[in-house]
């Protein structure tokens, strides 16, 4: 399984660019790190939604994936996301996680964290609904 989900992982070119990692896998969970890079901020300095949402529907994307058959792939049906507060700090930390895995569909969440001064503030919330398909 860890195979399989670092290899898909690795040919998303959006996640390359932001500098992205998968900094861990289990069963129905994934963790996705990236640097908060310059050329991803916002014109106020904090790390831009699109990034944000990006790591979150990554993470919990891969976290579907963990409980899907082999040879499947997954892919975004529906997302929802709170920001809660800036994108400020070092790096963001991405937990996805399965709520639900049923026959085709599969609901799950993410939390977004904002690493500052070694200390982790919760920056955003979503919820999305995947879906398996054939590469």
């Amino acid at each position: 399984m860890d195979a399989r989900i670092r290899d898909s992982f690795g040919r998303q070119s959006l996640m390359q660019t932001f500098g992205a990692e998968i900094t861990g896998i289990g069963a129905g969970t994934v963790t996705i790190e990236a640097p908060i890079l310059p050329g991803s901020c916002q014109q106020h300095g904090a790390g831009h939604a699109g990034l944000t949402f990006a790591l979150a529907d990554s993470a919990a994307g891969y976290a579907a994936l963990t409980l899907m058959p082999e040879g499947c792939e997954v892919m975004t049906v529906e997302a929802k996301i709170n920001l809660l507060a800036p994108a400020i700090g070092e790096k963001l930390i991405a937990r996805g996680e399965v709520a639900k895995a049923g026959r085709r569909l599969t609901v799950c969440r993410a939390e977004v964290h904002a690493l500052r001064a070694g200390k982790e503030v919760c920056v955003a919330l979503l919820q999305a609904t995947m879906i398996p398909v054939e590469p």
